[in-house]
């Protein structure tokens, strides 16, 4: 079987990524991914042309959101594989190929590279990244750095009506269907936040909310329990910051429950 990245396109989408772009698309070229693609959610910043001036080729989704811009991707790629790939992911060396290699071997429809998050100097973003380094959504599947067939893609798509919590909602599609997903044990990317100030965490924390409530609101009672999870991250969050002698993060677990069920709330009525 191939395990080369010359059957790969990775599609990246991003909007106003100027300051992420550069190390996403470096690191994607020197992996010898055969084309990258980014889908340009209508920037007003210089993304477009970073990423010309890397090589890529330029789409627009129109502003039609993360889902659309993901299909529109899939859909412009040539190649068998297709990599989705966030633009504040950096991939190492050999990271696409070794990933290529451990979905055919394990046998995985789709297979997304671990997370190791990076937070800047700010506390909100030291506190992001503590969470998704401890929290136990890291070992959950989900786009942000992700090699799945293109057919397959195509043939599961996005729910469009999703602007945030898509990742869920084709997480249960595809384990419903019977797809194999998985997170990499072996490959591991860089997971990097744009800003480390309050309102982006504000930003993070009702977009995951609204996602949980629109599963909730299209699934009834089976997605009910999702529900549950802010209070039991916030609590298991707390929990082990003060076990490890780190109180200063439970400021970030009392903000992050509460937007996250303003979020929720919105999601339902949405």
């Amino acid at each position: 079987m191939d395990h080369s990245p010359a059957e790969v396109t990775a599609v990246v989408p991003a909007r106003n990524a100027e300051h992420m772009l550069p190390r996403c698309l470096e690191a994607l070229r020197q992996s010898g991914v055969a084309e990258i693609i980014v889908v340009d959610g209508r920037s007003t910043d210089a993304t477009v042309a970073i990423a010309r001036a890397a090589g890529a080729r330029v789409v627009s989704d129109e502003g039609r959101g993360l889902p659309w811009a993901r299909t529109l991707g899939v859909r412009n790629s040539g190649t068998r594989w297709v990599l989705l790939v966030d633009s504040d992911v950096v991939f190492g060396p050999t990271g696409v190929a070794d990933l290529l290699k451990e979905l055919l071997e394990g046998g995985y429809d789709a297979l997304q590279a671990g997370l190791e998050s990076v937070g800047g100097p700010g506390y909100w973003g030291q506190a992001l990244a503590h969470h998704h380094r401890t929290g136990r959504s890291r070992n959950w599947f989900g786009l942000v750095a992700t090699l799945v067939d293109r057919e397959l893609m195509l043939g599961v798509g996005f729910d469009d009506s999703f602007k945030s919590g898509e990742d869920i909602e084709l997480r249960w599609r595809m384990r419903d269907s019977g797809l194999r997903t998985a997170v990499s044990q072996r490959v591991m990317v860089e997971h990097r936040f744009a800003a480390d100030d309050f309102d982006f965490a504000l930003d993070q924390f009702l977009m995951d909310g609204t996602g949980l409530g629109k599963m909730i609101r299209k699934h009834g009672w089976r997605g009910a329990r999702l529900a549950l999870l802010p209070a039991a991250a916030a609590v298991r969050g707390s929990a082990l910051s003060l076990a490890a002698g780190q109180p200063r993060w439970l400021r970030y677990y009392v903000a992050f429950c509460w937007y996250n069920y303003a979020g929720l709330a919105r999601g339902l009525a949405s």
